[in-house]
Parts: structure tokens; sequence; C-alpha cells
């Protein structure tokens, strides 16, 4: 499971050589070690340059690895210097147990879009004790799946649901020199929520989890196999550009019950049930309240519904186009949407 053995934060502020003296550029880099390999390391780093008010402390901002992260927090980091005067910071890190420790020190301000069905029992915890708080839902409902092109199902009609993949024929179909006799069921990046391995293994379906890494690593072998119009069968999600860019169709799994539900939780390996529907949440840590009690009102009233991530995934995700300028143009759009946010 996705668990960090320690995060380590380190800030440098370096003196722009010209123009405004309130103008700095802030780098921080994100050292994680994995606990699955506590010698495999990691360095994420951020630089976002700023122009506020030198009398604010820096609003950190967490973005996990995929697009719409990065949309939210660009929404709102933007906003937050031009309109509240703070210098912002982004730290890239994956959803685990150190990005929630960091919070809870205070180290990070706040994370916009986490996934509920995705919360181990050890993360939690922060909530419970009080170092995290929810401060609302982000507006976004998203759903994890298994998901397949639609001419998949169309030539298989028995794919339209998980028993369809219990058979050798299924595995042959989706089968790939790296997988021998299984068929590929391709994951994308290792670190995301996800329970495939256990869902294939307590289903006894004749498949292995094969990572891509990224998304955007799924996305080109996606592109690929569509283009080729051969089979490919891969953990997704909704909303994003890809589902309607290529015609995918979720898979039905057997449904969550409270069993089901308990292992997620309990981390115990005994899920075998389909991704719930979450309802997307913001978090954040305890103290910004008291740090900067207009941010903290600020993204308890920040909204991004899943149709606003909807017009602006695709042209990040399928034109290539800059998240911040994309960001940007929304803002632009919608000052109606974002001034309440303010009030």
């Amino acid at each position: 499971m996705k668990k960090l053995l320690f995060v380590l934060l380190g800030t440098a502020l370096l003196a722009a050589a010209c123009g405004d003296d309130t103008t700095s550029t802030t780098t921080t880099t994100t050292t994680v070690a994995s606990d699955a390999d506590s010698e495999s390391m990691m360095d994420e780093e951020s630089t976002t340059t700023t122009a506020a008010d030198g009398d604010k402390p820096e609003i950190v901002l967490v973005t996990n690895p995929w697009t719409a992260s990065y949309l939210n927090v660009s929404v709102a980091s933007q906003l937050i210097e031009s309109e509240l005067g703070y210098p912002t910071d982004v730290i890239n890190i994956d959803e685990n147990e150190a990005m929630y420790i960091g919070l809870a020190d205070g180290e990070l301000d706040a994370v916009l879009e986490i996934w509920p069905s995705g919360i181990t029992e050890t993360e939690q915890a922060f909530f419970d004790d009080g170092g995290v708080t929810n401060i609302g839902e982000l507006g976004t409902v998203g759903k994890i799946g298994w998901f397949v092109p639609d001419y998949v199902v169309e030539e298989n009609p028995e794919l339209a649901t998980w028993e369809g993949y219990s058979s050798s024929a299924a595995a042959d179909l989706f089968a790939t020199t790296e997988t021998g006799d299984n068929g590929r069921f391709l994951g994308t990046d290792p670190s995301y929520s996800q329970f495939d391995e256990q869902i294939i293994n307590n289903l006894g379906l004749p498949f292995e989890v094969i990572f891509s890494g990224t998304e955007a690593a799924t996305v080109a072998e996606l592109d690929a196999r569509v283009s080729a119009n051969e089979p490919i069968l891969l953990y997704w999600w909704t909303p994003t550009a890809a589902v309607s860019q290529y015609n995918l169709v979720n898979v039905p799994l057997p449904e969550i019950d409270a069993d089901c539900e308990a292992s997620i939780k309990n981390e115990d390996g005994g899920v075998d049930c389909d991704y719930p529907e979450d309802v997307l949440f913001k978090a954040a840590s305890a103290g910004l309240e008291q740090k900067a009690p207009d941010v903290w009102s600020f993204l308890q009233k920040f909204t991004i519904t899943t149709e606003d991530q909807l017009s602006m995934l695709p042209p990040v995700e399928l034109d290539g186009e800059d998240v911040d300028a994309v960001a940007a143009q929304w803002i632009a759009d919608n000052e109606s949407k974002w001034s309440a946010w303010l009030s």
C-alpha cells in the first residue's frame, strides 16, 4: 500500500536580481522513501515565483500526481496570490501517509482533492486526532474503476462485466509478452489509491497488474492500443478527458459491501469489490486557520465542480497546454464564481 517512511521538506529563498523587491523565488524539495523499498529515493521539486505582501506567511499547497490536482491548485494559488496577497509554494507529493504527516505538522497547509475511498485507517487517524481538518467538499464527484475501449465490449459482449474476465480466453485476449499466460491489467502510478492486485487475486482472475508508472504513460499506451484497435484493460477514473476521447467503458466489479469496505480501511488484503463513487473533498492543516484566517475561509469556499474540471482537462491532457495558463483562463472566465470565495 501507499506508505512512506518520512518526508523532508527543505526551502530555499533566493532574492530576485531585479524588479520589485517583494518578488521572491521559492524552491521546495520533497524527498520521500517508501517502506516497500527504503533505498529507493524520489526527489520532487516545485518552484513558484510570487509577488505578494512580504509580511504574510507563505501558503504551501499540495499537488498529487494527476492533472486535475495540478489544475485545482493552480487556480487556488493564483487567486491566493493575486486576491489575498500571500506568497504560495506548491509541493508535489504522492497521496500517502507522508502527506498527512506534513499537514498535521504544519509543514504543508492544504490539499485540494482527496478521494475518500482511498483513505486508510492510519490516514483517518490524522483527521480523528484533529491535526488535519476536512474543510469541505471540492464539488467534484469521481469514480475509479476498470475501463476498456467500447470496441472491446462490442466485439466481446461477455467482457461487459467482471465475470467475463475469468476465462483463459479473456486472459489470452489481453496477454502480452510480459504477462505470459495471464492477461495484462494496466495500472498507472503505483502510489495511487488502488486495489487491483487484491481484486484480481480475490476474484481468481487470470490477470497480472503491470504499472505504466505515470498518468501520461498510461494515456500513451491507451492511445497506441486504440489506434491499432487492440484490446486494453486498465485502471482509470472520471472525470478525465481520456474517457470521452477514447470512448472508455467502465467494467462493473462486485458491488461494495460492509466487509469489502472494512478490508479497504483495515488494509487486510481482502478487497474483492468495485471502487465506490467518491465525493472529493479538501483538507488543511489545523494550524492554517490561525496562520492565515482569510486563506482558511477562501479554501473552505473554494469549489471546482465536475463540469469545471471537464472544461479544463482537455486543453491540458489532449492539447498539451500549460496547466497554469489553462487555470488562468478559467479564472478570467469565471470571476462570478471565485469572487464569492473571497467574501
